[in-house]
């Protein structure tokens, strides 16, 4: 069974599969697609944030940001793919990046993936999220 949204996207959800938690399986969208590079935990000054959770949210602040410059808001994501250098550390601190997720997207849960890296470009980095984002077609265009 498939469900829209106000922004136009249809999550996939067969009927026979349990609703996954924190994601969704799949996603439908048309529009003017907005493609984001890897974000990392940092400032705008080049500051990390400490440990996992907090670079984590910052990371998603960044993607919240670069959004906005396009004209779009964190229910137009429909693809996060999180790179960790630390997988155990992640599974451990689930709760806490559930909170910075929540604080900075909200209950807005487009498709994820979570890969294990050995090591991002930035020695300091933890995280880097990479983001897509779909305008619907009756969106304002982006001047």
């Amino acid at each position: 069974m498939s469900e829209r949204s106000d922004t136009g996207q249809r999550v996939l959800q067969p009927s026979s599969w349990g609703r996954p938690r924190g994601y969704a399986n799949g996603i439908v969208a048309a529009g003017e697609t907005i493609f984001l590079a890897g974000q990392i935990g940092w400032d705008a000054q080049g500051r990390f944030a400490e440990g996992l959770a907090d670079q984590v949210g910052q990371a998603l602040a960044n993607v919240v940001t670069l959004l906005a410059e396009a004209g779009a808001e964190p229910r137009h994501l429909v693809r996060l793919t999180w790179f960790i250098t630390d997988l155990q550390a992640y599974r451990d601190s689930l709760t806490p990046i559930g909170a910075a997720y929540s604080q900075v997207i909200g209950k807005h849960f487009p498709t994820m993936s979570v890969i294990g890296v050995s090591q991002l470009v930035e020695p300091q980095a933890l995280v880097e999220i990479e983001a897509t984002a779909v305008l619907p077609p009756w969106h304002a265009p982006v001047t």
